[in-house]
């Protein structure tokens, strides 16, 4: 059991990294960075369970920054690996603040840009690379990466990495790096596949956790609207915009690309250069720009997919709205991390409809608390919700009804069902009483 500890000066870093560390206004250690540096200061593989926002990146930076201490060789000495490409560079941007007064070298790989200015990068001499693990591979098999003087490794947003089905690649990367090594897995939640990873992935590790797995944070306030339709979500997005002192640096996540799109141009045509969005389809650049228009308070909406719900560092995001529920559960857990961040107050919304609420109440199990609903405001124009978008919804609760009943053979099942029996009792009626044609016959017999 690891110490208390008040002050960075007791984990005993390098000058160079306690100036820097002063320079950033940081005053103590976060539970996690108590927790796990000393740990990892030990040279113990290790596991840390932290919700998004709590300075995990920098629990793993600093004991590595110590670790190698200044440029030597050309070789990589540490691997950070991230799932996007906003988390790496995130990771990145807090390497640079930590490192400043060191000639630590450091380069940030990622795909949708050409790799040749990174293998430049990689070719002038390399201590840390941060990378995704798509392009890592991509300039390994490209013979311009030396890994046999790697000696820690660090697998960050476990989670993501096996939703984002990275786990081949993972093993890739595991099979050609040295054994002898110290690895350090973190994330937000502990799922089963997370924890069958740790299994091959680390040796002997010390768990840290500074809140139970897949907890929110108490900053955030939470509520959610139940609503009948998209176009009425945008009638309630509509209203929350006029909220200019409240609603003034919000983030918006829907589930698709296209949905993220349509709310930017709506967003767009109510008050133009108030929003920017970011997806996968958009050219990196672009995404960075978003970015930090965001960050520096030049547009109030940032409309995202889940691309951008880890790795997001913004201060002061008043409000994240679920213009969707996400699927991937855990997801919830990371997109409302993007605001209440530093002991800020934050607000997350999100809009329901009859379709989401099985998907609400699998996220109320996760984060084990209720999410209260809130009243539509009564202005509201509440749509119509049109066939197509009814027919959808109606599919979806079917599938859930089957998920959780095998047995259960659906709605259009059951009509048939209806119908089928009220066929029957029509021709028992009709058995039941002589046609027109029958009854003339019998009077012919009884002539006869």
């Amino acid at each position: 059991m690891t110490k208390k500890i008040s002050t960075f000066q007791e984990f005993k870093l390098n000058k160079q990294l306690l100036l820097a560390i002063e320079e950033l206004g940081y005053e103590e250690p976060t539970p996690i960075q108590q927790k796990a540096i000393p740990l990892i200061q030990a040279g113990h593989d290790l596991m840390g369970v932290a919700q998004t926002g709590t300075g995990k990146t920098a629990a793993f930076v600093l004991p590595i920054l110590m670790k190698i201490k200044y440029a030597q060789g050309s070789n990589l000495k540490a691997l950070i690996l991230a799932p996007t490409r906003e988390l790496a560079m995130q990771i990145d941007k807090n390497i640079i603040e930590l490192a400043k007064y060191t000639d630590i070298r450091h380069v940030c790989a990622y795909g949708g840009v050409g790799p040749k200015n990174q293998i430049e990068q990689i070719n002038e001499g390399l201590d840390i690379l941060v990378a995704t693990p798509g392009r890592f591979m991509d300039i390994y098999l490209k013979g311009e990466l030396v890994v046999k003087e790697l000696k820690t490794m660090v697998l960050d947003e476990a989670d993501k990495m096996m939703d984002m089905g990275f786990m081949p690649q993972i093993r890739k990367i595991l099979e050609i790096i040295p054994v002898k090594r110290q690895n350090l897995l973190f994330s937000a939640t502990m799922p089963e596949k997370v924890l069958n990873l740790s299994h091959e992935f680390l040796e002997f590790p010390e768990k840290v956790e500074v809140a139970p797995q897949a907890t929110t944070s108490e900053m955030i306030q939470q509520e959610f609207y139940k609503i009948p339709n998209f176009k009425t979500k945008i009638n309630l997005l509509e209203k929350f915009f006029e909220d200019q002192e409240s609603f003034n640096r919000v983030i918006i996540f829907s589930k698709t690309k296209e949905t993220a799109n349509n709310i930017f141009k709506f967003l767009s045509r109510k008050a133009e250069g108030e929003a920017r969005v970011i997806h996968s389809n958009k050219a990196q650049n672009t995404r960075i720009n978003a970015i930090e228009a965001f960050k520096k308070g030049e547009v109030r909406f940032l409309v995202a997919t889940d691309v951008a719900s880890r790795g997001l560092d913004v201060s002061m995001v008043s409000h994240v709205i679920n213009f969707d529920v996400p699927y991937i559960y855990e997801d919830y857990v990371h997109r409302i991390g993007r605001t209440g961040r530093a002991k800020n107050e934050g607000f997350a919304l999100t809009f329901v409809t009859e379709a989401d609420l099985y998907h609400l109440r699998k996220i109320e199990k996760l984060i084990r608390r209720p999410i209260p609903e809130a009243k539509l405001p009564k202005d509201l124009n509440i749509e119509a919700t049109p066939f197509i978008e009814k027919q959808e919804m109606a599919r979806a609760i079917d599938a859930q009804k089957k998920k959780e009943n095998p047995d259960y053979k659906g709605a259009f099942h059951e009509k048939k069902k209806i119908a089928k029996g009220t066929m029957k009792g029509k021709k028992s009626l009709k058995g039941g009483r002589p046609s027109h044609k029958t009854g003339l016959k019998s009077r012919k017999t009884g002539q006869r």
